[in-house]
């Protein structure tokens, strides 16, 4: 389980393709920090497990299903990742429940740059629309953000400075896809909704 506050911007050290999936070599001192075999560690999003780890690297493997429904598959040797450990139990939870689990991908859409902040819309694949709500959360990227505009086919984020210097959103430009978790709790409450009208009907 994560929270979306990104620890730290990480870099692709190295990537080797296999027959149905890729084994990826990230840089990131903070993560690493006591990290061991085993351990999860959220790469733009997406809950990967750590097969090995050496000074301030560690590798990780992806299967085809996370390469097929991420943007992961993009990545390559030089290219800056968000990077955050599981929450601790008792920490304080500073943005809101993240599976690292990816519903679907967006693309970068457009960058409003403004005095001291930025807005920028994302396009939001037509499955998960249901999901996103103004003012609700969502994760770009392994990015705790508030919706500030939901459209039919879109939704749009507004970004102060610290996120746009210590993430990947300050450098992903129209065209550049990103990984997108809806809020759990909003699927929680569709299929028990969806269960008692069910239920109601028999």
């Amino acid at each position: 389980m994560f929270t979306g506050i990104v620890e730290e911007l990480g870099e692709v050290t190295a990537v080797e393709t296999l027959d149905d999936a890729c084994r990826f070599r990230l840089r990131g001192p903070v993560v690493t920090q006591g990290a061991k075999h085993g351990d999860s560690i959220a790469v733009n999003g997406v809950c990967l497990t750590v097969v090995d780890h050496e000074g301030d690297e560690f590798t990780a493997d992806v299967m085809a299903e996370t390469l097929n429904r991420s943007s992961l598959g993009a990545l390559k040797a030089g290219s800056r990742v968000n990077l955050e450990r599981p929450m601790a139990v008792g920490e304080r939870l500073g943005g809101h429940i993240v599976q690292g689990h990816v519903d679907g991908t967006g693309e970068i859409l457009e960058r409003k740059p403004s005095e001291n902040w930025e807005i920028v819309k994302i396009s939001l694949p037509a499955d998960l629309t249901r999901y996103v709500v103004e003012k609700g959360s969502i994760t770009v990227d392994g990015i705790s953000l508030t919706v500030v505009d939901a459209g039919p086919d879109y939704f749009t984020v507004s970004l102060i400075p610290t996120t746009l210097d210590l993430t990947t959103l300050g450098h992903k430009q129209p065209g550049d896809p990103v990984n997108l978790e809806v809020d759990v709790i909003a699927k929680y409450v569709e299929r028990m909704l969806g269960d008692r009208a069910q239920g109601a009907a028999k």
